[in-house]
């Protein structure tokens, strides 16, 4: 078994094309400014990035569209006073309760 191997091991050391294949395949792999480690890490970067553009592109419609309802309807504009900055009428009385 173990001369089987050796003899593998032999032949495609000693068989220069593929010496130099096996070694061009570890220089790209490792070496190269443009590896493929690097470039897996810059992918997964932009991938995250990407998915950070989408989430505020949609968020920034979300709130143009809220906004939009904010300035145009005086009912919701009460409701977000009233719910967010505690604001009340005259004659009422606010209670908060923290759980």
């Amino acid at each position: 078994m173990k001369t089987r191997l050796k003899k593998f091991y032999f032949r495609w050391l000693h068989n220069r094309y593929a010496f130099f294949t096996a070694l061009f395949i570890i220089w790209l792999v490792f070496f190269d400014t443009n590896n493929i480690i690097d470039r897996h890490i810059s992918k997964k970067k932009i991938d995250r990035m990407e998915e950070e553009i989408n989430y505020y592109k949609q968020r920034i419609l979300t709130d143009s569209i809220n906004l939009e309802e904010l300035q145009t309807n005086n009912k919701i504009l009460e409701k977000f006073a009233r719910e967010k900055y505690f604001m009340k009428r005259n004659n009422e009385d606010i209670f908060i309760i923290n759980r």
